[in-house]
């Protein structure tokens, strides 16, 4: 990536919304330069996609939670059907293969105490190959994914 897809990326990543010729004044170029970047940047797997940030409570889910997960087993078929089952799962925001002590670390969502609790024992109890699970409540959020340090990397040049 060069400093000017850089710019754009950060751009992005700060307002998703930002028109194609916001974009193109912002980086001194042409807009149909700058649709062409983009286009570019998606094709490559840069952006993969553009999404709104939605507060979880404004939408009913008052309860989110870590849950710390060790397989049974780790042979690959077993480790793919658990990933499989985890995507399905639409409570599940994150999940994240570890080294250390546990194997995954996921994050979900739930409107309550009760839900939770359902979804740690008769969705997540029951996806095949759990071994041991270990669920934390998150007590307060300081800081959520907000996209990644694309600023850095245009310091460093």
């Amino acid at each position: 990536m060069d400093p000017i897809d850089q710019k754009i990326v950060a751009a992005l990543q700060k307002r998703g919304r930002m028109t194609n010729v916001e974009l193109a004044r912002l980086a001194d170029l042409a807009p149909s330069s700058m649709l062409e970047r983009v286009r570019r940047l998606e094709e490559r797997g840069v952006i993969k996609g553009y999404h709104a940030s939605i507060d979880p409570k404004a939408i009913g889910y008052e309860v989110r939670a870590v849950v710390m997960i060790n397989l049974d087993l780790h042979r690959a078929e077993a480790i793919d059907d658990f990933e499989d089952r985890i995507r399905a799962i639409p409570e599940v925001t994150g999940c994240f293969h570890l080294t250390g002590r546990y194997d995954y670390l996921v994050h979900v969502v739930a409107r309550d105490i009760e839900h939770l609790g359902e979804l740690i024992k008769h969705t997540l109890g029951k996806v095949g190959g759990v071994e041991k699970q270990e669920t934390f409540i998150t007590l307060s959020t300081i800081k959520e994914d907000s996209g990644y340090s694309v600023e850095s990397l245009l310091e460093e040049e």
